[in-house]
């Protein structure tokens, strides 16, 4: 009887020690997961920054743009306006040629006090 009882009590030992055994390398497995899990987060965080950082980039790139576009078309209708009064003044129709001087001093006036605001 002896016997039996040191053999179940050598088994239990080794059941135990194994036990023990894989409860560490749970516990160092637990560890790694969680230092994983903490990078995922963080790298998660910088992406998450970077992409409020492009989409800064980008409206203020929308906003540049729209004043290009804005001060291309100024650009154009004055031009056009110019075209004009020299082709009243070519044709010697210079009534024309003052309204449309006229019409461009107010466009510039108006375009200045827009700027200043």
């Amino acid at each position: 009887m002896h016997r039996r009882s040191s053999k179940r009590s050598d088994q239990k030992k080794r059941r135990l020690r194994i036990l023990n055994s894989r409860m560490k390398r749970l516990r160092v497995e637990m560890e790694e997961i969680s230092e994983e899990q903490k990078q995922i987060k963080d790298g998660q965080k910088q992406v998450r920054e970077k992409f409020q950082a492009i989409e800064l980039e980008c409206e203020q790139l929308r906003k540049e743009t729209i004043l290009v576009i804005q001060q291309s078309v100024s650009t154009q209708i004055r031009l056009a306006l110019m075209f004009q009064i020299l082709k009243a003044r070519e044709s010697h129709d210079f009534s024309k040629a003052s309204q449309l001087t006229c019409a461009l001093r107010e466009l510039v006036a108006k375009e200045d006090q827009q700027r200043k605001l």
